[in-house]
């Protein structure tokens, strides 16, 4: 299903390793869930309810005379029971942030920005790139993949890899960055980050490219 772009709002950078997002650029601020529907209308005045209205009077008992056999009625038929009925749905609230491959990363930057600001926890968010590793990402693995993938068990703080990276596990909020890569690999980290995330995923790309991904099937 295609993605719908959302309009993005600029807010106020906070500290965290993020690489300095570009100058104007603007990303959205999550939205909330869509509750459940309108409620039913209330009751007019003076109509019944179920168990207003006259009161019926009890008949009297029918009279039965000695060897008089009561006739059964027709059969009932037995109710058969229907289809159990299909369940909802369920996945993350998904949101587009038009982006171009260059800032893709800038983006997805200033969408984090936004989370934290919000009151979302760094251990909530899981950032994906389909290019170029994150800065973040880069410097830390400097350092060996184990120290690398121990912030992500530790869970304190944001954590960011690539979207082929089958070590990365889920979190509530995952971000994307379409900053590259080939149509087959963007297509198949789409249905990944989905799986990912828990309450809400955020893509930062080319808004054309990644929807028609999406109705080739993705």
């Amino acid at each position: 299903m295609p993605l719908i772009p959302e309009e993005p709002q600029i807010h106020e950078s906070v500290p965290g390793p993020r690489a300095t997002p570009a100058a104007g650029r603007t990303a959205p601020t999550p939205r909330p869930v869509p509750g459940p529907g309108p409620r039913p209308a209330p009751r007019r005045p003076g109509s019944p309810g179920p168990n207003r209205g006259s009161t019926a009077t009890p008949s009297a008992p029918s009279q039965r005379t000695a060897g008089d056999v009561a006739k059964p009625g027709p059969p009932t038929a037995a109710a058969k029971p229907g289809p159990p009925a299909a369940s909802a749905p369920t996945g993350p609230q998904i949101q587009l942030i038009p982006a171009s491959p260059e800032g893709a990363l800038d983006a997805a930057d200033e969408a984090v920005d936004l989370l934290l600001d919000s009151g979302r926890a760094p251990g909530e968010i899981l950032v994906l790139t389909t290019g170029e590793q994150h800065p973040w990402a880069t410097h830390e693995l400097s350092f060996g993949e184990a120290s690398y993938w121990a912030q992500q068990e530790a869970g304190d703080d944001v954590f960011y890899a690539s979207a082929a990276a089958s070590r990365a596990t889920a979190r509530p909020v995952v971000v994307v960055a379409v900053d590259g890569g080939a149509d087959d690999t963007v297509a198949r980290a789409l249905p990944e980050a989905i799986r990912r995330a828990g309450t809400l995923l955020i893509v930062c790309g080319d808004a054309q490219r990644i929807n028609a991904l999406l109705a080739a099937g993705v």
